[in-house]
């Protein structure tokens, strides 16, 4: 036999005043820092892949005028322990999709200047961002952190092939 419980109003409040229904009411599970994972770029790197192994060579496109990486096969395997996993990462933006509210969508990036003035890392070394939240233009500049749930999912964009995607939950200006 299943036994259920209502609580009214003054359940709650008693059992908030006591300490005891507080932590679990007051910040919804999916937004407490503790329960994000901060992960680095190399965590995006599969287990037993090494770093040096998923650097490609590349030609120069004369027709348009951009060096166009050649990535093997392991600059696409993604680390599937990571999908679906809440993150906190750092890197720097590109912005995709911007308006005078600021940036909504963003590709987030390891390192100053990818995909900008130098060709894009490996896919698995991308994360394209999504957030509810604009991020303001004078946060574009430097390196931000990103908290968010993770999916890795291989996708082709005019900009670069993409590894990760994330929703942002929050997005803020680096600081350690």
């Amino acid at each position: 036999m299943t036994k259920t419980f209502n609580l009214n109003r003054r359940h709650f409040t008693w059992l908030a005043a006591a300490g005891l229904a507080a932590p679990a009411m007051a910040v919804p599970r999916a937004a407490r820092a503790e329960d994000y994972r901060e992960v680095t770029w190399e965590d995006l790197i599969p287990p037993g892949v090494p770093y040096a192994q998923i650097i490609g060579e590349g030609y120069m496109d004369e027709e348009n005028d951009v060096w166009a990486p050649v990535y093997d096969e392991n600059a696409v395997k993604l680390n599937q322990g990571l999908d679906g996993a809440l993150i906190k990462m750092p890197g720097y933006v590109v912005p995709v999709d911007m308006d005078s509210d600021g940036v909504h969508t963003l590709v987030l990036v390891p390192y100053e200047g990818a995909c900008i003035h130098v060709p894009p890392p490996p896919p698995n070394q991308l994360v394209f961002v999504n957030t509810k939240t604009p991020l303001s233009e004078d946060d574009i500049w430097g390196a931000i952190w990103v908290w968010g749930r993770l999916h890795a999912k291989l996708r082709e964009t005019d900009l670069a092939a993409i590894g990760y995607e994330l929703e942002a939950d929050r997005i803020e200006v680096y600081e350690m």
